[in-house]
């Protein structure tokens, strides 16, 4: 072997072995940066992390990111997200949240192929009184910033591709 292809070697051999000695499974190819990361800061407590750089068709840009604590919902009642949930479990519903974050916004724009009228202000009202929309005196219907990962993480946990 020559020594330029030697040098290489023991060079590749020494990045593993840093990786391994910091935790890292040699095998991730780095895929688990953020696991790594919030193990590091956890400081051996679970926790939760779901977070996002999205930019929508509309070119409206979110970042977010939030850390939960295990524990704290391990002892919380499961029930207190039903409302919150159950706001989401409606086609019409998620088809509405679908078309604010492709920039249509009034509820002419929201309302086509979507039913009458009432039925169409009866989801957009569970929807903003469960914080998924939000509404100005316009007309007007917007996902909040602070939702709009936690809803694109929803939908990829509920094996959306």
């Amino acid at each position: 072997m020559d020594e330029e292809r030697w040098a290489l070697l023991e060079k590749r051999l020494a990045a593993l072995e840093a990786r391994v000695a910091d935790g890292a499974d040699p095998r991730d190819d780095d895929r688990f940066w953020a696991l790594r990361e919030l193990k590091r800061q956890a400081e051996g407590r679970s926790h939760v992390l779901f977070t996002g750089s999205v930019t929508l068709p509309t070119g409206a840009s979110f970042e977010w990111q939030e850390t939960v604590e295990v524990s704290s919902m391990l002892q919380a009642d499961p029930t207190q997200a039903v409302a919150a949930l159950s706001a989401l479990a409606h086609p019409v519903r998620l088809q509405l949240l679908h078309k604010v974050l492709h920039g249509r916004h009034t509820v002419p724009e929201l309302g086509e192929g979507l039913g009458t009228s009432g039925q169409l202000y009866h989801h957009l009202r569970q929807l903003v009184a469960e914080g998924w929309l939000t509404t100005s005196g316009r007309g007007r219907y917007d996902v909040p910033a602070e939702r709009v990962v936690p809803f694109l993480t929803l939908l990829a946990a509920a094996g959306l591709r």
